[in-house]
């Protein structure tokens, strides 16, 4: 007859202790199994899974620029401008500003159509913003739809009857509307509120070398590159007036001082052809006007 087997006693608790690690054994091997099956989770379910790792620093939201660098911005070229101004807009699309600032780039990039949409969004922001006003007015003469312009243009005009910027552009849409008689009223009325103006002198040149008064225009280009607010766009348009006159090389001169070299050959290469010759006199000057309105 076999001796009963004696069983030692435990302490309470002995076989909890030892089921527990077992379980959760388990319990982390099912969890892994879940995680395999999602991969997009996996990392998160490591984490969850040892105890004690510490979850990664949240990225910091983005915000927007500075005024310092916005300020910064306007030093960029037309196209990192564009890729600045779209990123502001993108975190605030009621920045008024920025999208006044981003149709300024995309016409300079050549993209009036898109100018002209940007521009309308600002203004259904805040209407007869004066700005705003203006870059729609100039993406809609240089992307050829001048006549659109010329309703807004005389209503900021009445509005603001100080500002010769509404009359001078006006002077232009009208042009090129063909309704010449209006736009040199408009171009008067803007230089006795500006004598000696740079730009208004500029846009009137350009008036009158279309109409064939090319020595009158180089007269005014003249004058208004000589004026303390000149800029690029007045040397450009008085090398346009004097190229088209045949004085090539002062001409080359000024394209030069503003242009990087390939760009500005390719330029004159062009207005010297006879394709360029045709095209020029066809526009008598205008061109520069409808690319870089003021």
């Amino acid at each position: 007859m076999s001796q009963p087997r004696l069983r030692r006693n435990r302490a309470p608790g002995a076989q909890l202790r030892r089921v527990a690690p077992r379980r959760r054994l388990a319990l982390r091997r099912r969890q892994a199994r879940r995680c395999d099956r999602r991969p997009g989770r996996l990392r998160l379910c490591r984490q969850a899974a040892a105890p004690g790792t510490a979850a990664p620093p949240a990225a910091a939201p983005p915000r927007k620029a500075s005024p310092e660098e916005r300020a910064a911005a306007e030093r960029l070229d037309p196209l990192a401008q564009a890729a600045f101004w779209g990123r502001e807009t993108e975190l605030d699309p009621s920045d008024v500003e920025a999208d006044i600032r981003l149709a300024r780039a995309l016409r300079r990039l050549g993209k009036p159509i898109e100018a002209a949409d940007v521009a309308g969004r600002a203004l259904v922001i805040k209407p007869n913003d004066p700005e705003a006003t203006l870059e729609l007015a100039r993406a809609e003469i240089q992307g050829g739809q001048a006549f659109y312009a010329i309703e807004p243009l005389k209503r900021a005009a009445a509005a603001a009857p100080r500002d010769w910027r509404f009359l001078s552009l006006l002077g232009v849409a009208l042009n090129e509307a063909e309704r010449p008689q209006e736009a040199s009223a408009a171009f008067d009325q803007a230089l006795k509120l500006s004598p000696d103006n740079p730009a208004i002198l500029s846009n009137l040149a350009l008036f009158l070398a279309q109409h064939g008064d090319r020595s009158g225009a180089e007269q005014l280009l003249r004058k208004a590159v000589s004026q303390p607010g000149a800029g690029v766009q007045e040397r450009q348009n008085l090398a346009l007036v004097l190229g088209l006159q045949g004085k090539t090389a002062e001409a080359e001169a000024l394209m030069r001082q503003d242009l990087p070299p390939e760009i500005a050959r390719a330029n004159l290469a062009y207005l010297l052809s006879d394709a360029g010759k045709a095209s020029a006199a066809a526009a008598g000057g205008q061109a520069g006007a409808r690319t870089w309105p003021h």
